[in-house]
């Protein structure tokens, strides 16, 4: 293929260093990041008549409009630039982890005096210690479940000055090792978080050990209560262990990763060996691999994985060699600051332990591929059901659902979420600041949707000028076939307003769905529409409902964060959502009540006297 000529003198200006490039299209979106030794060879390469007998290869470069480049000091540098730059910019033809940014984390706050136990999706540089990522939020909370009856670490944010008169509920339960009242020194609970850390990287014979030696010890001082505490926590150690599968005789200490595609997909097993024991294993997925072979995609599955993993093992054994092994091996050795090996098996119980990796990796493939089909023709059904139960034309391909959220009219917002197909294209959601009707749930709709169509409006205009540079927001640049309104009547006639306003009320089909009697409001239909409690089109329009409602109430959260407005009543033990709001019902302001009597307090609905002793306590007085 003969170079294009807007890219001509871009290529003759390309440097003979190392480093990045960046293929723009001609809206100027980011389509691949590749790193290089040599700019200027690896990037005219692509235009060389034996690249483009790969049809991905001919597809991306027939898009390519502007390509940028970055240079630095050595290969190295350019595989930590090129792994943070496909993590900014998610090109669409580069290989790389599905929804790498929302794997949950285990986080331990080591930096802290009394270390908690939290869950996470975000890895900071910030002193704590990190253990994942994991592909199931069920299982990190499993896994917590378990740790914290053997570990009891902290949950709550109270000081702990160890001189507090009593402890919380978690402490009677046994989930809580209660420093707050001294029942523990902060040494001795740092000791208990650094074994729960040494489990979680599957080290236990030391921490076994070392809870032996101390039980021994209490057991001699005749204080029988802590011994039988540590014979419990040994107890449960020895139970959780017996459960991990001796897989190497040799301690093999590894992770160990197998592949699996089909004609669309790739699946990476991962399974974690400490101690030749096998603790644990998750399965993650790439997007973008079709047409990419074997070792290119192991590469892009390494840097991407180990570039967002907590710990990196001293050898990854693979089914095969890799591109930039001997550089990847450097790498991940600058990140453990230590020798890391990557091997292929080197003798008969490495390939057992690969084979049954790979029987894994095939059969979550084979899973996954049957319950997107399953839930595929779940999808279809239901948007046929829903087509026939309002009556419409065609099915609702794209759905936009829309609510609103306030807490008594401070940091209004608005949600809009999409789904198309029956299935969240988070991509598209949005929110909206209310302006101009705060505390007004109708003016407030009339207004979010306004705002919508007006933005409609400006991406049809912008689609006109057909300007490279300038993209339309793809949320805003289609319209719904249908659009479900959280309300009833009062909302469905607003919103009915609003695309009259627009000449919209042929084009697009709009509802309300109540909630409690899930009755759905259609126009021009005095009485509501009931369907059956079964119906598969109500499933979906609940489930569009309610995502829209939990994507307001975050949105809501957020903004009150943000503005200050966050009430201090959130923070109290014993004051939910219900008593939250019959308090600022009642008396209008976190300061109202922050400057009320407890027996002011105590007399709205559902507070106690010693509840609001507490939250008078909490409050403080007035400053």
């Amino acid at each position: 293929m003969p170079i294009p000529e807007h890219l001509r003198a871009t290529l003759d200006t390309l440097p003979e260093k190392p480093g990045c490039y960046l293929m723009k299209d001609r809206s100027g979106e980011v389509i691949y990041v590749g790193k290089a030794v040599n700019l200027r060879r690896r990037v005219r390469s692509y235009f060389h008549k034996s690249a483009q007998k790969h049809p991905k290869t001919r597809k991306l470069v027939s898009q390519i409009a502007e390509i940028e480049w970055i240079t630095v000091g050595s290969e190295l540098e350019a595989l930590i630039l090129e792994m943070n730059l496909i993590k900014k910019h998610r090109p669409r033809y580069n290989v790389r982890l599905k929804d790498d940014k929302r794997y949950p984390y285990i986080k331990v706050h080591w930096q802290d005096p009394y270390p908690k136990v939290t869950i996470t999706r975000r890895v900071v540089q910030d002193g704590a210690r990190y253990f994942g990522p994991y592909t199931s939020m069920w299982a990190v909370h499993q896994t917590l479940d378990v740790l914290r009856k053997i570990f009891p670490f902290l949950t709550c944010n109270r000081p702990m000055t160890g001189r507090d008169p009593r402890a919380c509920l978690y402490a009677d339960l046994g989930l809580c090792a209660a420093p707050c009242i001294g029942a523990v020194s902060q040494e001795e609970y740092r000791r208990m978080i650094a074994d729960l850390c040494d489990f979680l990287e599957g080290r236990t014979e030391p921490v076994i050990r070392r809870l032996e030696a101390e039980m021994r010890a209490a057991a001699e001082q005749l204080a029988y209560e802590k011994a039988a505490r540590l014979r419990d926590q040994i107890q449960a150690i020895h139970q959780l262990v017996e459960r991990q599968r001796v897989v190497s005789q040799s301690g093999l200490d590894s992770d160990v990763l197998a592949l699996a595609r089909d004609e669309r997909n790739a699946c990476v097993e991962v399974f974690f060996i400490r101690n030749g024991k096998l603790i644990g294993r998750e399965y993650f997925l790439l997007e973008n691999a079709e047409g990419a072979p074997d070792p290119q995609v192991l590469a892009a599955f390494l840097k991407q994985f180990y570039g967002q993993s907590s710990h990196v093992p001293p050898r990854v054994l693979l089914p095969r060699e890799v591109e930039e092994a001997q550089l990847i091996r450097e790498w991940l050795s600058s990140t453990r600051r230590a020798t890391v090996e990557i091997s292929l098996p080197a003798d008969a119980e490495q390939e057992a332990l690969l084979e049954l990796a790979a029987q894994n990796a095939a059969e979550t493939l084979r899973a996954l591929q049957a319950r997107k089909e399953a839930e595929a023709e779940k999808v279809t059904e239901a948007l046929a059901a829903l087509q026939e139960a309002l009556g419409l034309a065609s099915p609702p391909n794209r759905i936009e659902g829309y609510d609103i959220s306030h807490l008594h009219g401070t940091a209004a917002v608005g949600s809009m979420v999409v789904f198309v197909q029956g299935q969240p294209r988070k991509g598209h959601y949005r929110r909206f600041n209310i302006r101009t009707a705060a505390g007004d749930d109708f003016g407030s709709m009339e207004e979010v949707l306004t705002r919508r169509f007006r933005r409609w409006e400006a991406a049809r205009a912008l689609a006109a000028e057909n300007a490279p540079r300038k993209r339309p927001d793809p949320s805003f640049a289609r319209l719904p076939d249908l659009m479900l309104i959280d309300g009833g009547k009062g909302q469905l006639a607003r919103a009915l307003k609003v695309l009259s306003q627009f000449g919209l009320e042929e084009r697009i089909f709009a509802i309300g769905l109540a909630k409690r009697e899930e009755k759905i409001y259609l126009p021009g239909r005095a009485e509501p529409l009931r369907l059956p409690r079964n119906h598969p089109g109500l499933f979906l329009l609940q489930r569009v409902r309610d995502e829209a409602h939990r994507f307001a109430i975050t949105a809501n959260r957020g903004r009150r964060v943000r503005e200050g407005l966050a009430s201090a009543l959130e923070r109290i033990p014993g004051v939910g959502p219900k008593r939250r709001q019959a308090l600022l019902q009642h008396f209008g302001s976190v300061a109202a009540i922050r400057a009320a009597p407890v027996e002011a307090i105590a007399a709205v609905p559902g507070i106690s006297r010693g509840l609001a002793e507490v939250i008078k306590d909490a409050l403080g007085e007035e400053k």
